[in-house]
């Protein structure tokens, strides 16, 4: 009996941004730190709040409230014509969101221009769009998917400019950190690839709160030590400012509720 013949495939446009993304990220040299954290205080104030926000916006606006107080964490090596370092003035958050595509599914980048300045709100509303929205009428998707269509050579080209000429494009179009997560999945990644200075994953959150959160750091631009203290610090973040700010909103929707009205 013959063996089957398999078929072969041209790469849809959202694999061939992975692939251009994952061949950059192997350029750079990065190391994972992770504590497990406790976000148990978190969990009945996110769903009493008006939107039930997204753990990755939570997470999101934590890690860009750590940015805005660290500087070392808004900036990136750049190579030509020189080594450097640039520093961006806020953050800028890359999150990666899985849509379907042409039948298949594929992983988008959505972009949060300095969470720390943004509501939960807002940012549960942006990331809502992210995710139902029709592809093509979101900018940042919808110019992707063009580019991932120009030959390789030229692809490779620009991504390289981007990343090594000028911090304030790097920045703009592809933000200071990332942010990625299987945990909503029960699993947790072990060390995600990028081309950033740091990309943060969590994984599970556990019935009493606790999880592994990781940063994975660009060991040209900052230190494992530095890194440690800042996962402490998100922590504190987490049960402290962004827990404030879920009770906040729900109070307000609380008062704003007419009378014997019922959540």
């Amino acid at each position: 009996m013959r063996e089957p013949r398999g078929r072969t495939l041209s790469l849809p446009a959202p694999r061939r941004f992975i692939n251009d993304l994952v061949h950059f990220a192997k350029q750079v040299p990065t190391a994972p730190v992770s504590l497990v954290i406790n976000v148990e205080p978190l969990i009945s104030a996110r769903l009493a709040h008006p939107s039930r926000p997204s753990w990755a916006v939570l997470f999101m606006k934590a890690m860009a409230i750590v940015g805005r107080e660290n500087p070392p964490f808004r900036r990136a090596l750049l190579t030509f014509p020189w080594t450097r370092l640039y520093e961006h003035p806020i953050t800028s958050c890359s999150l990666a969101i899985e849509r379907d595509y042409e039948g298949e599914p594929g992983v988008f980048i959505g972009l949060f221009r300095a969470p720390e300045g943004q509501t939960i709100e807002q940012l549960q509303a942006a990331l809502l769009a992210y995710k139902n929205s029709p592809i093509e009428t979101i900018g940042f998707y919808r110019r992707a998917l063009a580019f991932s269509r120009v030959p390789m050579p030229i692809r490779r080209f620009f991504w390289w400019m981007t990343l090594n000429l000028s911090g304030y494009k790097r920045a703009k179009r592809f933000g200071t950190f990332g942010l990625t997560s299987y945990g909503a999945l029960g699993a947790e990644q072990i060390h995600p690839i990028s081309p950033l200075t740091t990309t943060m994953t969590y994984g599970a959150i556990a019935p009493d709160g606790d999880v592994v959160v990781k940063l994975i750091y660009d060991h040209r631009v900052l230190d494992g030590s530095e890194v440690a203290r800042r996962l402490n610090e998100l922590e504190a973040v987490l049960r402290g400012p962004i827990l404030d700010e879920l009770h906040a909103a729900a109070n307000r929707a609380r008062l704003a509720r007419p009378a014997g009205a019922t959540a």
